[in-house]
């Protein structure tokens, strides 16, 4: 169904990268979602309305802020293509994280303001009529959600949104929460001697769900505006390019930024054979930002590293230092390694890249890596920068 609605309502649907296509995207798979969720409202309303359910007239409402958030959505995915202007050099597509959050906000605000009114209608019961339109109305809200949740998920997949991947986990949680209801109603009409106000305690249990699915939105949403590490896959893909030129020696200090999907900004350092021609290392440095631009969608700037290639005694210290650094610990890596001689000492001069779960303080790493240093030679001094990455 997902692929025929793509192929029906989105033109060039396979090229996703497409700002356009994006757009499109987002257009079809909001308007589905407001005509469902605006038909399960009022089915949901009229029956919660017509028997006197709490439950089901919340999970209606919940269903009319569903609506309202593809709509947010809909605007959202217009505003993203706008292209980067001077006051927002790196485009619009962030605002689907802002749009996210604000989805997070009102399914919270549905969440407690549903807590409120059933927690209050435990204490001051209201019956509601038996009957099994509702049931019927409940199951076919449950098809409907789930294969909403699956058509968001499925299109966020495909053009990277974190709007839908929101509006997915919300469809499901709400497939969850109508499921609630639906077995209080199940069990009320199986059994209509049973004296237990079921509808007030299942809307407790539908708020409480509500409320997790907006924690878990805002969660996923703060981490997208904080900032993320990059994806094991765009770090592969980098190194992966760089690797294909034998004279970049080396990589580090790499940093990516997410601008929203399909606005990626790397830098990176590439070491390279200091002797070697320095035009040659340019015309190659130009050719990887050139490949990661093209194949990655990566607007990247790599800074050049010269190294040392052809001294056997710093290539063989270089070997000895990194060695005593993996015997602290296996995760750390040295690099931009120089050799500084002196008639008194000798000045070892790198970088440690160091990873954030390192427990130990950066000048507790630098006093061990030098004390061990020096065991080496009396006269070498280390000159340590740390780089927790």
């Amino acid at each position: 169904m997902t692929n025929l609605l793509a192929r029906l309502f989105v033109k060039n649907h396979q090229n996703t990268s497409d700002p356009m296509v994006r757009r499109a995207y987002g257009t079809l798979v909001s308007v589905t979602g407001i005509i469902l969720n605006v038909l399960l409202f009022f089915a949901k309303f009229i029956v919660g309305g017509l028997f006197g359910s709490i439950s089901i007239v919340g999970d209606a409402v919940n269903n009319l802020s569903d609506a309202g958030s593809q709509i947010i959505s809909l605007i959202t995915f217009r505003i993203s293509t706008k292209p980067a202007d001077r006051e927002h050099p790196f485009g619009h597509a962030r605002i689907e994280y802002v749009t996210s959050m604000i989805v997070a906000f009102l399914v919270l605000l549905i969440g407690v303001e549903l807590f409120k009114e059933s927690f209050a209608k435990i204490f001051d019961p209201i019956f509601p009529e038996r009957s099994w339109i509702a049931a019927i109305v409940l199951a076919l809200s449950i098809i409907v959600k789930l294969w909403l949740g699956l058509f968001n998920k499925r299109i966020g997949k495909r053009i990277d949104s974190a709007v839908m991947r929101a509006t997915a986990a919300d469809s499901l949680s709400d497939a969850l929460s109508t499921g609630a209801v639906l077995i209080a109603t199940l069990i009320m009409l199986l059994f209509p001697s049973l004296n237990l106000n079921l509808d007030a305690y299942m809307g407790v249990v539908v708020a409480v769900l509500i409320f997790v699915a907006g924690l878990r939105i805002l969660n996923d949403t703060k981490n997208s505006i904080l900032g993320e590490s990059p994806s094991d896959e765009i770090v592969k893909m980098i190194t992966g390019i760089v690797a294909k030129y034998p004279n970049a020696l080396g990589i580090h200090d790499m940093i990516i930024h997410n601008y929203g999907p399909g606005h990626i900004i790397a830098s990176l350092h590439i070491e390279v054979d200091g002797k070697a021609d320095m035009f040659h290392t340019h015309d190659m440095i130009d050719n990887i930002e050139r490949e990661l631009r093209t194949v990655c969608g990566i607007e990247a700037t790599i800074h050049m590293d010269p190294i040392v290639t052809d001294d056997e005694r710093v290539n063989a210290l270089r070997v000895r230092i990194d060695d005593v650094i993996r015997s602290i610990d296996d995760r750390l890596q040295i690099h931009d390694f120089r050799f500084v001689g002196g008639h008194t000492h000798t000045n070892l001069i790198f970088d440690i890249a160091v990873p954030f779960e390192y427990k130990h303080s950066d000048d507790e790493l630098i006093r061990t890596v030098a004390e061990t240093i020096r065991t080496i030679d009396p006269s070498y001094f280390a000159v340590i920068t740390v780089d927790r990455r």
